[in-house]
C-alpha cells in the first residue's frame, strides 16, 4: 500500500485532484448557462398637450386595430446589417408587438386635434363616418449607416363607413439616428420616430375631416 505522505503517496493525490477538477470543468461545459431575462421596453405617444375644441359638426373616427407586415408583427426588436436580412435582438424585446402598442397612440394622438366628435378604437358597437385602417411596413434599426438609424413607416387609409370609398391614403416614413449602438439606443429612436409619424398622421386625419361631405 503506499503510504500518502510519502512522495509517490502525494503525487498520486494531486493527480487525483486534478483529474476531479477535470471532470467538474467538463461537466461545467456541458451544462447550459443561465439564460439572461429579457429586457422589455415599450413605445409612447406624444407628450401631452390640450386637446382642440371639436365642432358640433365633427364626423366619428372609428379607428381599426392596426396590422404589421410579415417580420414586424412580433414582440421581437428587429434590426437590419445585410439588405433583405432581418434579425432580432436575442435579450431585448417589445412588451407588446407594435401593433398592439400602437393602437392606443393612435386614438390619443387624434383626439387631441378636435377634428372628430369622438375617435373609437374597434372592435366597438360605436358607429362612425370615417374608418382609419393602419399598417406597420416596418420599425427596425439599420446598422448599415453609422450612427444606425430607426426606420418607422406606416402606411394609413381612410374610407368613408358609409360607400365605403377610400377618401385618402398616405404613407408616413421617418428615420431616426440612434444615440447608442444598441438596443436601447434603437428604443429610444424609435419612440421619437413613431411620434413623429403619429403628429403627421393626425393631421392628416384632421385635414381629410374637414373637407365637406359629399
Amino acid at each position: 500500500m503506499t503510504n500518502e505522505k510519502s512522495p509517490a503517496g502525494q503525487a498520486c493525490r494531486l493527480v487525483a485532484q486534478g483529474l476531479t477538477l477535470m471532470a467538474l470543468g467538463a461537466c461545467s461545459l456541458l451544462q447550459p448557462g443561465a439564460t439572461p431575462n429579457p429586457t422589455y421596453y415599450s413605445l409612447e405617444g406624444i407628450p401631452g398637450r390640450p386637446a382642440v375644441a371639436t365642432p358640433a359638426s365633427a364626423p366619428t373616427l372609428i379607428v381599426s386595430p392596426p396590422h404589421a407586415a410579415a417580420g414586424h408583427d412580433s414582440q421581437r426588436i428587429i434590426y437590419v446589417r445585410d439588405t433583405f436580412k432581418l434579425e432580432h435582438y436575442a435579450h431585448s424585446e417589445w412588451i407588446e408587438p407594435p401593433s398592439r402598442m400602437l393602437a392606443p397612440l393612435l386614438v390619443a394622438a387624434i383626439e387631441k386635434t378636435g377634428a372628430f366628435r369622438a375617435v373609437v378604437l374597434t372592435p366597438s358597437n360605436a358607429a362612425g363616418d370615417l374608418r382609419l385602417d393602419t399598417e406597420i411596413i416596418r420599425l427596425q434599426q439599420d446598422f448599415r449607416t453609422r450612427p444606425s438609424t430607426v426606420r418607422f413607416t406606416l402606411r394609413a387609409t381612410l374610407i368613408d363607413q358609409n360607400t365605403r370609398r377610400v377618401e385618402a391614403w398616405r404613407e408616413f416614413d421617418n428615420s431616426i439616428p440612434a444615440g447608442s449602438e444598441d438596443s436601447y439606443g434603437g428604443v429610444v429612436a424609435a419612440n421619437r420616430a413613431v411620434q413623429i409619424t403619429l403628429e403627421s398622421l393626425a393631421e392628416f386625419c384632421a385635414e381629410v375631416a374637414r373637407r365637406p361631405r359629399r
